[in-house]
């Protein structure tokens, strides 16, 4: 869970929910209160530390075997001494859940998807994997 102190339960699948009128969401919303824990949902390395404006503060994780790329996103801060090329075992902080970005500033919740990388592997490509079973399973 990369929330802490968030149960299976609790979450909502937002995974195809459509934003902005034509865009698919293609990730899971995790609300929370503003500087709860995120935690890295498994062992693998920081590729990108990025300000977006969707996504505002992100963070951009590989798994070990360069398969999948972790995102979250709309965090308030990173954890402290964070950054790329940084090793990550599961359950690492990450930062602490916001509202940056374009996320609604009374609403804070992690923004987190689950990419298949290309064989090019770039950060931002990919294929989205629905996160909800995973973390309900």
């Amino acid at each position: 869970m990369p929330v802490a102190g968030v149960e299976p339960g609790e979450l909502r699948n937002t995974f195809s929910q459509v934003r902005g009128g034509t865009r698919s969401h293609g990730a899971l919303d995790i609300p929370a209160p503003r500087g709860t824990p995120v935690l890295a949902t498994a062992d693998g390395v920081v590729r990108k530390l990025f300000t977006s404006v969707r996504g505002g503060l992100t963070v951009y994780q590989f798994d070990l075997e360069e398969r999948y790329c972790y995102y979250y996103a709309h965090l308030d801060g990173y954890a402290p001494s964070l950054h790329e090329g940084q090793v990550l075992l599961r359950g690492d902080p990450l930062g602490t859940v916001g509202a940056t970005g374009n996320a609604r500033k009374d609403a804070p919740h992690l923004h987190f998807a689950v990419i298949r990388l290309d064989s090019d592997k770039k950060w931002w490509g990919g294929t989205p994997v629905d996160p909800y079973p995973l973390l309900v399973r």
